[in-house]
């Protein structure tokens, strides 16, 4: 019965596309025109990543993006607002000088990390220490002194510069083996040498700092030629800077052999108090039924190693522009389109949440939500996010899309409501309909997932303009149909742990006045 029920309502749906003039495969085949013809997108992605840059919570740059979008929406025809979702420390980002200036003089590849404290305006000169090898916290309390007036690294050295993948195609099998061997020995000899002095690697900037330490340094390399992580600074007086692998390890070896390396060092930075910030909502109000929504969705915000061009650039403009092409071709959408470019994903999808929670009459209309996150590449997964007849209407909505488009897509249905981390789960966990769009990796957690490298030349616009068309018909499709999508949820597993049906998650509200 379920299934007559199916192909009945697919019928009604065909015909319900043809009514208005112009056929279902007609604005199917102009979105993909004017996709592929009339691309904004390397100019969206240059503005975004090379002219604003970095979107950090907090700093003035991205509140320059809330205010680009909002402008580039409205030269488009689309009304946009920017929403305060909280507030959260200001800070923003300066220059950034490491000189290694004795045994002899070089510049070094590095940066402060985000929220980091600056260096008196001159700058710092000190010689370079590696955290000791002592046999107990008793022993390091004692050598904490000596770390007065220093630098100090506070990041194992790594064996080798060079990822597996290189190993693997160059190295014989015995040498490959013997390096991950002497890789893993490396790894817990240090683990183990912080062990002893009773810190952690998050405890241990604090102590430092006390003991009169006048900068710290670290690297964390994401196992890619060239590529660190880069995160925050967990300090309050003195700035923490991460240095590239290869200058890491020159410091260190220097410091470890007795060198005694001096480094001059300038990092500025500027504390601006408390700030809000805000999500931007741009909108095409429905024709017909105007309380119901899609969602186009991507975090805005990004962490400032670099311009944040795959995490979250590519997904940004990706709902930026299938906006644009909608409002081409498709001015009077059935239901109303929103484009949710979301603050904070990054400290814990701050900004969706609170815009579930600011706007329970919304959620509770939803026909879908397609988030957009993980990169570059061509989407290739789109899981039901555990609705159990997400089959039907999902499966409704890509038979318009191209087979060059779907034949690299997989789905899974009913899925998983875990929602993969991203903005998604915000509106997995009130109930609504919300699926990630989710992408080929092109080395993203290696290369450019929050590190160093994550800039515009790492953009393969083909593949973006592949995911802006799927986007894009799959909007019109959810906007078209006449059917309302179900919320009717997959049973879950029983809990090994209570024996009792697990429960999906429901929304916390977000701390608004983070980061301070």
């Amino acid at each position: 019965m379920k299934k007559i029920t199916s192909i009945f309502a697919f019928s009604l749906f065909l015909s319900c596309l043809m009514v208005s003039g112009q056929t279902k495969t007609e604005i199917v085949d102009q979105i993909i025109k004017e996709a592929n013809e009339n691309s904004q997108l390397e100019s969206l992605a240059h503005q975004l990543m090379d002219v604003i840059g970095p979107r950090l919570v907090g700093t003035p740059q991205m509140k320059q993006a809330n205010d680009w979008a909002v402008a580039t929406y409205k030269k488009w025809g689309i009304e946009a607002r920017n929403e305060e979702w909280g507030k959260w420390r200001g800070w923003e980002r300066g220059i950034t000088h490491v000189d290694l200036v004795s045994p002899r003089v070089v510049s070094l590849n590095g940066m402060q990390l985000a929220w980091s404290p600056s260096t008196p305006k001159k700058g710092v000169t000190a010689e370079v220490v590696v955290l000791p090898e002592v046999s107990d916290s008793l022993a390091f309390n004692r050598w904490l002194s000596s770390a007065k007036g220093k630098i100090v690294l506070v990041s194992m050295d790594q064996p080798t510069g060079r990822p597996d993948y290189n190993w693997e195609e160059f190295a014989t099998e015995e040498s490959f083996i013997k390096m991950k061997e002497d890789r893993n020995e490396a790894t817990k000899a240090w683990r183990e040498r912080l062990a002893k002095t009773g810190f952690s690697s998050r405890t241990i900037n604090t102590a430092l700092e006390d003991a009169g330490a006048v900068a710290i340094i670290q690297s964390r390399w994401s196992n890619g030629f060239g590529a660190n992580k880069i995160f925050s600074a967990n300090t309050k007086k003195v700035p923490v800077i991460d240095l590239t692998l290869e200058d890491y390890g020159l410091l260190y070896r220097m410091a470890e052999s007795g060198a005694k390396p001096t480094l001059k060092l300038v990092a500025e930075s500027k504390e601006l108090g408390t700030v809000p910030n805000f999500n931007t909502i741009a909108e095409i109000k429905g024709s017909e039924f105007p309380d119901e929504y899609i969602i186009l969705s991507a975090h805005f915000d990004s962490w400032d190693g670099a311009t944040g061009a795959t995490d979250n650039g590519t997904g940004t403009i990706v709902m930026m522009e299938a906006a644009r092409i909608l409002k081409e071709i498709y001015p009077n959408p059935k239901r109303t389109i929103l484009v949710g470019h979301w603050g904070s994903e990054e400290q814990g999808l701050n900004g969706s949440r609170a815009f579930v929670e600011d706007h329970p009459e919304i959620v509770a209309n939803i026909q879908a939500v397609f988030n957009q996150d993980n990169g570059t590449g061509r989407v290739v997964n789109i899981s039901g996010a555990g609705f159990l007849n997400s089959y039907d209407y999902i499966g409704r909505w890509l038979s318009a899309v191209p087979n060059d488009v779907t034949k690299h897509i997989e789905t899974s249905f009913p899925g998983s409501p875990s929602g993969g981390g991203s903005d998604n789960a915000s509106f997995v966990a009130a109930g609504a309909p919300a699926f990630n769009l989710s992408s080929l990796s092109w080395s993203y957690w290696n290369y450019t997932w929050h590190t160093n490298l994550d800039t515009y030349d790492k953009i393969v616009f083909d593949d973006v303009r592949n995911n802006v068309i799927l986007t894009a018909i799959l909007t019109y499709m959810a906007s078209e149909d006449p059917e309302r999508s179900s919320r009717e949820k997959a049973v879950l597993p029983i809990s090994r742990r209570t024996g009792e049906q697990q429960n999906w998650p429901s929304p916390r509200s977000p701390n608004r006045d983070g980061g301070k």
